[in-house]
């Protein structure tokens, strides 16, 4: 039986319940051995997904003033409120371990989460293509990125969550829309405090998740610890996270407008698309009726990571949604692009409004 390296890693720092799963990924890739990491914070912040752009999504202000960080991660998806309530399990395996399709990868990984689920005497399922449900009621978001050649899944199983937290952290419209978040996520978001009236133990559902993990991959789980070399990577982590270039990394170049008219010919246009797999943000500059600048941004999951590659093959492409299409159909192409519930047309979409 292959043998899985266990981190079982308690509580952490905030920042490194996002560093470590990020540094033990580099080491995988670069040959180290495949991990699963189990761990939660000690401390409440708010994290966003790879391609979205921190002041559009995130109520800064709230942030600061309620003293919760905010980190982004190399992994899809949206904003999100984590705490300790939340138990984290982090799946770093190395691509030739793993199988190439995505929906082959949630389908593999998430087996273990959804039986823990159902051996607490919670009645979860796996909705492609990564969601955990109980009735209709998501218990557990997931996401999957590579980092180099090491395939990572990250999720958590829901002990309890803070939902007037997570509603008033999102950059929302008015009061009005607030409100309307909150009641939708209180009736469709549920957790296992709600579920079974109480939380086990964390060390009861920890063993539990661990031996459904042994089970769904016929490995064998050996515990072991950080090495000096991944800790040393971690540490790195540590200083880049918090540097505004990574948490800044997806800006607009040209914020708060729909369409604007710069001179003769030259527009600069943002427009949104929501797809099946998420919502894209597509800001352009336009010269003529052809892109010379493009932004995308949402919460989508694109593997591999390529959305720098499309924003550069679109300058000099016409402003026509066919045309976009193909340009980026080629990426998706060359690269052997996978996007959950997102197209090339849903791109062009966004970009044409």
């Amino acid at each position: 039986m292959r043998e899985v390296r266990l981190l079982d890693l308690g509580f952490v720092s905030a920042l490194r319940s996002q560093t470590i799963y990020h540094g033990v990924a580099e080491s995988v890739s670069a040959g180290g051995q495949d991990t699963i990491s189990l761990l939660s914070p000690g401390d409440p912040y708010v994290c966003v997904g790879m391609h979205q752009e921190l002041e559009k999504e995130v109520d800064l202000d709230y942030c600061r003033d309620m003293g919760l960080p905010v980190y982004r991660r190399r992994v899809g998806g949206g904003a999100v409120y984590l705490d300790r309530d939340q138990l984290f399990y982090h799946i770093m395996f190395h691509k030739d371990h793993a199988p190439r399709d995505i929906t082959e990868v949630y389908n593999r990984f998430l087996k273990a989460p959804v039986e823990a689920y159902r051996a607490l005497g919670i009645e979860a399922f796996h909705r492609p293509v990564n969601d955990l449900q109980v009735d209709n009621r998501k218990i557990g978001g997931t996401g999957a990125a590579t980092m180099g050649d090491c395939v990572v899944v990250v999720g958590s199983l829901i002990l309890d969550f803070n939902y007037e937290a997570m509603s008033r952290l999102l950059k929302v419209p008015d009061e009005k829309f607030r409100d309307k978040v909150y009641k939708s996520m209180s009736e469709y978001l549920t957790t296992v405090k709600r579920e079974l009236g109480s939380v086990p133990p964390r060390d009861e559902v920890k063993e539990v998740l661990i031996s459904k993990f042994k089970e769904t991959l016929d490995v064998e789980l050996v515990r072991g610890e950080l090495s000096p070399e991944e800790l040393q990577i971690i540490e790195g982590l540590d200083g880049y996270f918090v540097s505004d270039e990574w948490l800044n990394k997806v800006k607009r170049r040209h914020p708060g407008f729909r369409k604007v008219k710069i001179s003769e010919g030259v527009h600069v246009v943002e427009s949104t698309h929501k797809s099946p797999g998420g919502l894209i943000r597509a800001s352009s500059s336009l010269k003529d009726d052809v892109i010379s600048e493009v932004v995308l941004t949402g919460d989508f999951f694109i593997y591999p990571d390529v959305v720098g590659e499309i924003e550069e093959a679109l300058a000099g492409v016409k402003a026509d949604e066919t045309a976009i299409a193909d340009a980026i159909g080629n990426i998706y192409s060359s690269s052997a692009v996978q996007s959950p519930g997102v197209t090339p047309a849903d791109f062009a979409k966004a970009i044409i409004g």
